[in-house]
């Protein structure tokens, strides 16, 4: 188990309902995965993010998929491309990455609390 932190730790880390609006293969990474871009709606707009999901997702079956990511993380460099969000997954039972997503349709830009 993870150390205890304070509920204001916790809002510090901005996540957010994201709608997919492209996606592509990264064929330049290093390991499978596939480039994002994800709509967070008029106040944050679109950013994009890498997502090593490619065992458990076509490329084809991503665009209009709701997706929660970390909004407020410094950029990263990954290879050629610069990944501008966090979008969160959990591991399957094979260890693969499963994206989190609101079970219904939420507001795009909605904030997680």
């Amino acid at each position: 188990m993870s150390d205890t932190i304070g509920y204001d730790d916790f809002l510090k880390v901005d996540i957010r309902v994201g709608r997919i609006v492209a996606a592509e293969v990264f064929k330049e990474a290093r390991r499978p995965a596939y480039k994002l871009r994800i709509d967070f709606g008029p106040e944050i707009g679109e950013r994009r993010s890498s997502a090593q999901i490619t065992e458990n997702y076509k490329v084809e079956d991503l665009v209009d998929r709701l997706v929660l990511a970390v909004v407020n993380f410094p950029p990263k460099q990954i290879g050629p491309m610069r990944s501008e969000v966090l979008t969160l997954g959990v591991p399957d039972a094979a260890g693969h990455v499963v994206l989190v997503a609101p079970d219904k349709d939420a507001v795009v830009g909605g904030r997680l609390y």
